[in-house]
Protein backbone atom coordinates (compact mmCIF):
# COMPACT_ATOMS: atom_id res chain seq x y z
CA UNK A 1 0.00 0.00 0.00
CA UNK A 2 1.28 3.63 -1.02
CA UNK A 3 2.21 6.02 1.45
CA UNK A 4 0.32 8.74 2.18
CA UNK A 5 1.74 12.02 1.15
CA UNK A 6 2.83 15.07 3.21
CA UNK A 7 -0.40 16.63 1.64
CA UNK A 8 -2.62 13.73 2.49
CA UNK A 9 -1.36 13.58 5.76
CA UNK A 10 -2.69 16.91 6.73
CA UNK A 11 -6.18 15.94 7.65
CA UNK A 12 -4.85 13.34 10.34
CA UNK A 13 -2.39 15.77 11.77
CA UNK A 14 -5.47 17.94 12.57
CA UNK A 15 -7.63 15.34 13.61
CA UNK A 16 -4.88 14.19 15.87
CA UNK A 17 -4.42 17.69 17.21
CA UNK A 18 -8.04 18.38 17.65
CA UNK A 19 -8.64 15.26 19.54
CA UNK A 20 -5.46 16.54 22.19
CA UNK A 21 -7.18 20.14 22.22
CA UNK A 22 -10.70 18.48 23.02
CA UNK A 23 -9.47 16.08 26.09
CA UNK A 24 -7.33 18.84 27.74
CA UNK A 25 -10.32 21.06 26.98
CA UNK A 26 -12.77 18.79 28.63
CA UNK A 27 -10.39 18.25 31.75
CA UNK A 28 -10.94 22.10 32.76
CA UNK A 29 -14.51 21.71 32.09
CA UNK A 30 -14.33 19.14 34.68
CA UNK A 31 -12.85 21.39 36.60
CA UNK A 32 -15.06 24.49 36.21
CA UNK A 33 -18.40 21.36 36.92
CA UNK A 34 -16.44 20.27 40.30
CA UNK A 35 -15.31 24.41 41.79
CA UNK A 36 -18.32 26.65 40.33
CA UNK A 37 -21.05 24.05 39.92
CA UNK A 38 -20.31 21.45 42.96
CA UNK A 39 -20.82 18.24 40.79
CA UNK A 40 -19.49 15.39 42.07
CA UNK A 41 -16.29 13.47 40.41
CA UNK A 42 -17.89 10.02 41.12
CA UNK A 43 -21.29 11.57 39.56
CA UNK A 44 -19.79 13.28 36.76
CA UNK A 45 -17.30 9.83 35.39
CA UNK A 46 -20.79 7.44 36.00
CA UNK A 47 -22.32 9.91 33.08
CA UNK A 48 -19.44 10.10 30.72
CA UNK A 49 -18.90 6.55 30.56
CA UNK A 50 -22.20 5.60 30.12
CA UNK A 51 -23.26 8.08 27.72
CA UNK A 52 -20.31 8.08 26.17
CA UNK A 53 -20.03 4.10 26.06
CA UNK A 54 -23.67 3.93 24.28
CA UNK A 55 -23.09 6.53 21.69
CA UNK A 56 -19.61 4.53 20.48
CA UNK A 57 -21.46 1.35 20.93
CA UNK A 58 -23.99 2.95 18.65
CA UNK A 59 -21.14 4.39 16.01
CA UNK A 60 -19.45 0.85 16.11
CA UNK A 61 -22.74 -0.95 15.37
CA UNK A 62 -23.05 1.96 12.48
CA UNK A 63 -19.61 0.82 10.90
CA UNK A 64 -19.63 -2.75 11.67
CA UNK A 65 -22.90 -3.99 12.26
CA UNK A 66 -23.19 -7.35 14.49
CA UNK A 67 -19.09 -7.05 14.78
CA UNK A 68 -19.95 -4.59 17.34
CA UNK A 69 -21.46 -7.62 19.39
CA UNK A 70 -18.71 -10.12 18.64
CA UNK A 71 -16.47 -9.42 21.86
CA UNK A 72 -19.25 -11.49 23.90
CA UNK A 73 -18.97 -14.59 21.86
CA UNK A 74 -16.07 -16.45 23.56
CA UNK A 75 -16.01 -16.06 27.70
CA UNK A 76 -12.07 -15.62 27.40
CA UNK A 77 -12.71 -12.08 25.94
CA UNK A 78 -16.15 -11.43 27.84
CA UNK A 79 -14.19 -11.92 31.12
CA UNK A 80 -11.28 -9.43 29.20
CA UNK A 81 -13.94 -6.69 28.56
CA UNK A 82 -15.48 -7.29 31.84
CA UNK A 83 -12.18 -6.65 33.68
CA UNK A 84 -11.41 -3.83 31.09
CA UNK A 85 -14.45 -2.23 32.21
CA UNK A 86 -14.90 -2.80 35.80
CA UNK A 87 -11.32 -2.04 36.74
CA UNK A 88 -9.59 -0.39 34.10
CA UNK A 89 -12.04 2.46 32.48
CA UNK A 90 -13.44 3.37 36.43
CA UNK A 91 -9.75 3.37 37.25
CA UNK A 92 -8.61 5.63 34.99
CA UNK A 93 -11.58 8.27 34.51
CA UNK A 94 -12.25 8.21 38.25
CA UNK A 95 -8.34 8.94 40.02
CA UNK A 96 -8.24 11.47 36.76
CA UNK A 97 -11.30 13.16 37.62
CA UNK A 98 -10.70 12.78 41.30
CA UNK A 99 -7.49 14.58 40.64
CA UNK A 100 -8.44 17.37 38.60
CA UNK A 101 -11.35 17.76 42.05
CA UNK A 102 -8.10 17.74 44.69
CA UNK A 103 -5.95 20.35 42.48
CA UNK A 104 -6.80 21.43 38.82
CA UNK A 105 -6.93 20.49 35.36
CA UNK A 106 -3.37 21.44 34.27
CA UNK A 107 -1.97 19.87 37.23
CA UNK A 108 -3.32 16.55 37.00
CA UNK A 109 -3.13 15.77 33.21
CA UNK A 110 0.34 16.86 33.28
CA UNK A 111 0.65 14.08 36.09
CA UNK A 112 -1.40 11.44 34.58
CA UNK A 113 1.40 11.53 31.25
CA UNK A 114 3.78 9.98 33.39
CA UNK A 115 1.37 6.72 32.93
CA UNK A 116 4.08 5.64 29.98
CA UNK A 117 6.93 5.37 32.32
CA UNK A 118 4.85 2.50 34.10
CA UNK A 119 4.08 0.95 30.90
CA UNK A 120 7.67 0.65 30.29
CA UNK A 121 8.15 -0.61 33.85
CA UNK A 122 6.04 -3.67 33.79
CA UNK A 123 7.22 -4.60 29.91
CA UNK A 124 10.83 -4.42 31.60
CA UNK A 125 9.72 -6.86 33.99
CA UNK A 126 7.52 -8.97 32.15
CA UNK A 127 10.08 -9.69 29.05
CA UNK A 128 13.10 -9.83 31.95
CA UNK A 129 14.88 -7.20 29.99
CA UNK A 130 16.13 -4.02 31.08
CA UNK A 131 15.29 -0.91 29.96
CA UNK A 132 16.97 0.86 27.01
CA UNK A 133 19.20 3.96 27.04
CA UNK A 134 16.22 6.39 25.85
CA UNK A 135 13.50 4.88 28.46
CA UNK A 136 16.32 5.54 31.21
CA UNK A 137 15.99 9.07 29.47
CA UNK A 138 12.78 8.90 29.72
CA UNK A 139 12.34 8.52 33.63
CA UNK A 140 14.81 10.67 34.17
CA UNK A 141 12.97 13.20 32.55
CA UNK A 142 9.48 12.35 34.07
CA UNK A 143 10.79 12.42 37.79
CA UNK A 144 12.37 15.67 37.00
CA UNK A 145 9.32 16.95 35.72
CA UNK A 146 6.98 15.39 38.55
CA UNK A 147 9.54 17.13 40.91
CA UNK A 148 9.48 20.81 39.67
CA UNK A 149 5.82 20.35 39.35
CA UNK A 150 4.82 19.19 42.73
CA UNK A 151 7.43 21.20 44.55
CA UNK A 152 8.76 24.22 42.46
CA UNK A 153 12.25 22.90 43.25
CA UNK A 154 12.00 22.85 46.80
CA UNK A 155 12.86 19.69 48.92
CA UNK A 156 10.74 21.32 51.99
CA UNK A 157 7.74 21.89 50.61
CA UNK A 158 4.47 20.53 48.32
CA UNK A 159 2.78 23.60 46.06
CA UNK A 160 -0.11 20.61 45.58
CA UNK A 161 -1.49 18.55 48.46
CA UNK A 162 -0.56 15.09 48.97
CA UNK A 163 -3.92 13.97 48.48
CA UNK A 164 -3.50 15.12 45.05
CA UNK A 165 -0.01 14.13 44.09
CA UNK A 166 -1.39 10.29 45.59
CA UNK A 167 -4.33 10.95 42.70
CA UNK A 168 -1.81 12.14 40.45
CA UNK A 169 0.74 9.12 40.17
CA UNK A 170 -2.56 6.95 40.89
CA UNK A 171 -3.87 8.11 37.89
CA UNK A 172 -1.11 7.20 35.70
CA UNK A 173 -0.63 3.53 37.19
CA UNK A 174 -4.64 3.39 35.94
CA UNK A 175 -3.71 4.84 32.64
CA UNK A 176 -0.73 2.06 32.28
CA UNK A 177 -3.25 -0.64 33.47
CA UNK A 178 -5.54 0.58 30.60
CA UNK A 179 -2.97 0.59 28.07
CA UNK A 180 -1.32 -2.52 28.64
CA UNK A 181 -4.74 -4.31 29.86
CA UNK A 182 -6.97 -4.63 26.70
CA UNK A 183 -4.05 -5.19 24.07
CA UNK A 184 -5.41 -8.66 23.52
CA UNK A 185 -8.98 -7.51 22.55
CA UNK A 186 -7.70 -4.90 20.75
CA UNK A 187 -5.91 -7.12 18.30
CA UNK A 188 -9.18 -9.00 17.81
CA UNK A 189 -11.81 -6.20 18.11
CA UNK A 190 -12.18 -1.93 17.01
CA UNK A 191 -11.34 0.47 18.95
CA UNK A 192 -14.49 1.94 19.25
CA UNK A 193 -16.54 -1.30 20.36
CA UNK A 194 -14.31 -2.17 22.95
CA UNK A 195 -13.66 1.75 24.00
CA UNK A 196 -17.61 1.71 24.43
CA UNK A 197 -18.63 -1.71 25.78
CA UNK A 198 -15.89 -1.28 28.33
CA UNK A 199 -17.65 2.24 29.44
CA UNK A 200 -20.76 1.20 29.42
CA UNK A 201 -20.06 -1.50 31.61
CA UNK A 202 -17.68 0.50 33.60
CA UNK A 203 -20.53 3.00 33.74
CA UNK A 204 -23.04 0.56 34.57
CA UNK A 205 -21.31 -0.80 37.85
CA UNK A 206 -19.73 1.98 39.05
CA UNK A 207 -23.43 3.47 39.53
CA UNK A 208 -24.19 0.37 42.24
CA UNK A 209 -21.80 2.97 44.45
CA UNK A 210 -22.52 6.74 43.01
CA UNK A 211 -26.58 6.36 42.58
CA UNK A 212 -26.25 8.70 39.52
CA UNK A 213 -29.91 9.22 39.41
CA UNK A 214 -29.78 11.44 42.29
CA UNK A 215 -28.81 14.81 40.43
CA UNK A 216 -25.36 16.12 41.71
CA UNK A 217 -24.55 19.73 41.94
CA UNK A 218 -26.30 23.54 40.99
CA UNK A 219 -27.88 22.73 37.24
CA UNK A 220 -27.83 26.25 34.81
CA UNK A 221 -26.80 26.58 31.10
CA UNK A 222 -23.28 26.79 31.77
CA UNK A 223 -23.82 23.47 33.35
CA UNK A 224 -25.42 21.84 30.41
CA UNK A 225 -22.97 23.37 27.76
CA UNK A 226 -19.64 22.11 30.48
CA UNK A 227 -21.23 18.24 31.17
CA UNK A 228 -22.44 18.29 27.12
CA UNK A 229 -18.75 19.62 25.98
CA UNK A 230 -17.13 16.46 28.29
CA UNK A 231 -19.68 14.12 26.34
CA UNK A 232 -19.98 14.92 22.98
CA UNK A 233 -16.11 17.07 22.18
CA UNK A 234 -14.38 15.15 25.51
CA UNK A 235 -15.76 12.02 24.86
CA UNK A 236 -17.00 10.52 21.80
CA UNK A 237 -15.87 13.06 18.58
CA UNK A 238 -12.33 13.23 20.29
CA UNK A 239 -11.64 9.70 20.26
CA UNK A 240 -13.46 9.18 16.76
CA UNK A 241 -10.78 12.17 15.40
CA UNK A 242 -7.89 10.44 17.26
CA UNK A 243 -8.86 6.80 15.39
CA UNK A 244 -9.46 8.34 12.43
CA UNK A 245 -5.75 9.88 12.73
CA UNK A 246 -4.12 6.57 13.15
CA UNK A 247 -5.49 5.10 10.03
CA UNK A 248 -3.88 8.29 7.97
CA UNK A 249 -0.31 9.36 10.02
CA UNK A 250 0.07 5.75 12.38
CA UNK A 251 -0.07 5.80 15.72
CA UNK A 252 3.54 6.92 16.42
CA UNK A 253 2.79 10.36 14.96
CA UNK A 254 -0.72 10.21 16.41
CA UNK A 255 0.48 9.72 20.12
CA UNK A 256 2.99 12.05 19.83
CA UNK A 257 0.73 14.93 18.20
CA UNK A 258 -1.85 13.59 20.90
CA UNK A 259 0.81 14.77 23.75
CA UNK A 260 -0.42 18.85 23.45
CA UNK A 261 -3.14 17.56 25.65
CA UNK A 262 -1.68 18.92 28.64
CA UNK A 263 -0.82 21.91 27.54
CA UNK A 264 -4.37 22.40 26.16
CA UNK A 265 -5.48 21.99 29.62
CA UNK A 266 -3.09 24.22 31.43
CA UNK A 267 -3.40 27.40 28.65
CA UNK A 268 -7.44 26.67 29.15
CA UNK A 269 -6.93 26.47 32.95
CA UNK A 270 -4.73 29.45 33.05
CA UNK A 271 -6.81 31.65 30.69
CA UNK A 272 -10.70 30.86 31.65
CA UNK A 273 -10.40 29.08 35.22
CA UNK A 274 -7.37 31.72 36.48
CA UNK A 275 -5.56 29.08 37.54
CA UNK A 276 -2.12 29.79 38.62
CA UNK A 277 0.99 28.32 36.61
CA UNK A 278 4.60 30.08 37.15
CA UNK A 279 7.17 29.37 35.96
CA UNK A 280 8.74 25.86 37.20
CA UNK A 281 5.15 24.30 36.61
CA UNK A 282 5.80 25.27 32.54
CA UNK A 283 9.07 23.92 33.00
CA UNK A 284 8.06 20.45 34.52
CA UNK A 285 5.33 20.13 31.74
CA UNK A 286 7.72 20.70 28.73
CA UNK A 287 10.33 17.86 30.58
CA UNK A 288 7.09 15.63 31.14
CA UNK A 289 6.24 16.20 27.58
CA UNK A 290 9.69 15.32 26.49
CA UNK A 291 9.05 12.00 28.59
CA UNK A 292 6.44 11.03 25.97
CA UNK A 293 8.58 12.20 22.84
CA UNK A 294 11.64 10.17 23.85
CA UNK A 295 9.39 7.16 24.53
CA UNK A 296 6.94 7.22 21.39
CA UNK A 297 10.06 7.99 19.12
CA UNK A 298 12.49 4.99 20.70
CA UNK A 299 9.14 2.89 20.24
CA UNK A 300 9.19 3.80 16.73
CA UNK A 301 12.61 2.87 15.95
CA UNK A 302 12.35 -0.08 17.61
CA UNK A 303 9.05 -1.03 15.69
CA UNK A 304 8.32 1.28 12.88
CA UNK A 305 5.52 -0.72 10.81
CA UNK A 306 3.62 -2.20 13.89
CA UNK A 307 3.55 0.00 16.74
CA UNK A 308 -0.13 0.52 18.22
CA UNK A 309 -1.38 3.15 20.78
Amino acid sequence: MAQPTSYQKIPGILMALSSAVFWGISGTCAQFLFEEKNLDPAWLVTWRMILGGLILILFSFSQEKKVAFAVWKKPIDILQILLFGIVGMVAVQFTYFYSISLSNAATATILQYIGPVFVVGFYAIKNRKWPILAEYGALILALSGTFLLVTHGSLEVLVISEQALFWGILSAIALAFYTIQPVGLLRSFSPAAITGWGMLIGGVSFSLVTQPWTISGTWDSGTFLAFGYIILFGTVIAFYFFLRSISIIGATTASLLCSVEPLAAALTAVFWLKVSFLGMDWLGTILILLTVALLTWSKKEKNPITDSK
